[in-house]
């Protein structure tokens, strides 16, 4: 396999529910500026473009992004953005991109795809270019080895909202690339077990960008969730004809909400077929706003603003108001976020726990500042 038969998927569904109240429905985190001029869409399709032609680049969104997609997205070309009829998390997204690809290649013929969230951060790209070209490299050329290739972030403290990769035997190098064995999957251990992975230099964050071969891919859909394996089965003939949208709501009914993590990778661990690279290229999943101010903060105690503001003796704050004056006075390790109809008051070190509101918003029925 060359680079010339790979394919990217970014995969720009998701909601965003930590980013509230600026993540809404209507305009989740992914579409947000939160690192700059460019949305995290756009850094990660602007990123991509570098390694992948735009025709090989397949985004997967949600229907009611379609016209936000095709603003952000002005030069992907047609066929190339899909739009699901409803979100059943990236498991379905990618077996919905693979379709696509297998539909687009000549009868017989394969290729490697690889997996690209639309929401993290990434400050080394060219080391992260040249990964992402060892880790296609690295996806097996033979049809009967379903190795998947995965990227393990090095972590740089013991986070609990992360997944977590343990490293096992050295295998080999390519490209100049350190391939190691991966042990099993780990789901968002506890502060104590985060601690000992972190201490033990054998555990890494799973970064979510996976590579497989097309048809090794397939497999493991026919292995694991061959519901939705036929479900997309069915809809291939279907594409590029009048009625596809029918046959995609159609086929979206049914389907398991599930991760990729879940539904293939971890069995593939368990059989002892994926394998990983060490990504050290400057990655963060830009999980929450204290995340996203762990980025953006360059020295200890900066405080990050957006808006008219006056600050007496603040450090270490988020503050984005960018409608009206505010000042702030004597705060320390904030995160303040005005919009036009809400307004979220957080400690840095609660940010995990944005998404409650939004959960408390949803079972009051508060529908409009969703």
């Amino acid at each position: 396999m060359t680079l010339k038969n790979a394919y990217a998927i970014i995969l720009a569904g998701g909601y965003g529910t930590r980013f509230w109240p600026a993540s809404r429905r209507a305009r989740p985190k992914q579409f947000l500026p939160l690192l700059g001029r460019e949305s995290l869409l756009q850094q990660t399709y602007r990123r991509l473009a570098r390694l992948f032609p735009p025709g090989r680049i397949y985004v997967v969104g949600n229907a009611e992004h379609r016209s936000l997609l095709a603003r952000q997205l002005p030069r992907v070309p047609p066929g190339r953005l899909l739009l699901e009829p409803v979100g059943r998390n990236t498991a379905a997204a990618c077996a919905l991109a693979a379709a696509h690809i297998r539909a687009a290649l000549p009868a017989g013929a394969d290729a490697v795809l690889g997996v690209f969230p639309a929401d993290h951060g990434i400050r080394r790209e060219a080391r992260f270019l040249r990964l992402a070209r060892a880790a296609i490299a690295a996806v097996p050329k033979v049809r009967d080895d379903e190795a998947t290739v995965v990227l393990g972030v090095p972590p740089l403290s013991p986070q609990i909202g992360f997944g977590y990769l343990e490293r096992g035997r050295f295998l080999r190098r390519q490209s100049g690339e350190r391939v190691f064995a991966v042990r099993r999957f780990t789901e968002k251990p506890s502060a104590r077990t985060a601690a000992r992975y972190f201490r033990s230099n054998r555990y890494f964050w799973n970064s979510g960008m996976f590579f497989w071969r097309l048809s090794t891919f397939d497999r493991l859909l026919a292995r694991h969730l061959p519901w939705t394996r036929r479900a997309f089965g069915n809809l291939a003939p279907a594409i590029g004809r009048r009625d596809y949208s029918l046959c995609l709501r159609r086929s979206y009914r049914s389907l398991a909400d599930i991760s990729i993590d879940y539904a293939l990778a971890e069995p593939a661990a368990a059989r002892g077929q994926v394998r990983m690279l060490e990504a050290d290229i400057g990655w963060s999943d830009l999980g929450s706003w204290s995340t996203v101010y762990d980025w953006r903060a360059a020295r200890r105690g900066e405080n990050i603003v957006a808006g008219p503001h006056l600050l007496l003796d603040a450090r270490s704050n988020w503050l984005s108001s960018p409608r009206k004056f505010f000042a702030a006075i004597g705060v320390r390790n904030l995160i303040v976020v005005d919009t036009p109809d809400a307004l979220l008051l957080c400690a840095r070190d609660r940010a995990q726990d944005v998404g409650k509101v939004v959960d408390y918003l949803k079972k009051n029925k508060r529908s409009r500042l969703l």
